[in-house]
């Protein structure tokens, strides 16, 4: 009996050892499974892109594939340039911005408009693809790349893209968007504030390019929005931006000024004064036909120099109110505050007169 009694407690203090054993391991399993976690969640972070899709991304993003031509003069600007591994062709054809960065024509420019080819992309490695296009951003996705969504139609929008950028690339990227975005407001409020008086806004017609006269961004656009801050009224106040219009359109509108933007534009003004079509129409008559300046991106639309734009537009609409403004030193200002780039009095002048670099 007494021996029988001896087993049963050996039994018990294995069963209880081996049972203690048991919970050590799940505790220790446990530490462990969150130990991981945490160590993920220091190697990862979450970025909320344009649409409010969470994305998680590397701690520190290495690679930037930016398909969106406009977004990589945003991420030049908040110093991630050297990030890059894939631009596009809109970009390698902008001769300031290979001027300003010389790197990006080592950059390949996989993407041309919408098109790019998935398997080019992957062979790059990036931590991260930027894109404004819906379907770019689902084939990016279902390739098992991350991407992020940015694009803007007005100044909100473009403060939106800055941010969001900022926080796609890290490091003292957010502190320089912060930087851009007050210098930006800051301009807004000196324009509106010299502006509070004026009455008289004269019109503006506002071509893309100087390649198709009658594509044209209307009011329903940041265009109509500068013009509006400028002191301007946009001659075609129910149309939104890239709008195909006929010539009777263009002279029902009758604008008092015809900007042109892209890197085309002085051919455009040609094709005007030489096409009887136009000779009716107020710009025209007054020879208010004007280039819109160019740098790494055009000022006018999808640009962190939106920010010049707007300082650019209501001097030429409203000289006598912006007199002590000088746009050749703003520029230069400009060039070397956010893309540490010390531009000449020439160079300044060749993107105001919407030129590219003569050297």
């Amino acid at each position: 009996m007494k021996r029988k009694i001896i087993i049963i407690g050996l039994s018990l203090a294995t069963i209880l050892s081996l049972s203690a054993c048991q919970e050590s391991e799940n505790k220790t399993e446990t530490k462990l499974e969150q130990k991981t976690e945490v160590e993920k969640s220091n190697e990862t972070r979450i970025v909320v892109d344009q649409d409010g899709t969470e994305v998680e991304l590397p701690k520190d993003v290495e690679k930037i594939a930016d398909f969106w031509h406009a977004n990589n003069q945003v991420v030049l600007l908040l110093g991630g340039a050297d990030k890059l591994v894939t631009t596009t062709t809109s970009i390698e054809n902008l001769p300031w911005f290979a001027k300003v960065y010389p790197r990006i024509k080592e950059v390949p420019a996989l993407v041309k408009g919408h098109d790019y080819n998935v398997e080019e992309v992957i062979e790059k490695e990036p931590d991260v693809v930027i894109a404004a296009n819906d379907e770019q951003v689902e084939s990016i996705r279902a390739a098992g790349l991350k991407a992020v969504k940015v694009m803007f139609q007005d100044f909100d929008g473009l403060k939106k893209t800055v941010q969001i950028t900022s926080q796609v690339i890290g490091s003292d990227a957010e502190k320089r968007a912060k930087e851009y975005i007050d210098y930006l407001d800051g301009n807004i409020e000196y324009v509106r504030e010299r502006l509070k008086d004026v009455d008289k806004k004269p019109k503006v017609l506002h071509i893309v390019g100087g390649d198709d006269l009658n594509k044209v961004d209307g009011a329903k656009s940041i265009i109509g929005e500068w013009m509006d801050i400028a002191g301007a009224e946009n001659s075609l106040p129910l149309e939104a931006n890239l709008a195909e219009i006929t010539m009777e359109e263009i002279i029902a509108s009758d604008p008092e000024y015809i900007i042109i933007g892209g890197t085309e534009s002085k051919e455009g003004i040609e094709k005007i004064k030489n096409d009887p079509a136009w000779k009716d129409v107020k710009a025209v008559k007054d020879d208010n036909l004007i280039r819109n300046p160019v740098g790494t991106f055009n000022w006018d639309r999808y640009s962190a120099e939106e920010a010049l734009q707007i300082l650019w537009a209501a001097k030429l609409f409203h000289p006598e109110k912006f007199e002590d403004l000088n746009m050749i030193e703003k520029t230069k200002d400009f060039y070397k505050r956010f893309y540490e780039y010390e531009l000449t009095d020439e160079e300044a002048e060749e993107i105001l007169a919407g030129d590219p670099p003569s050297n």
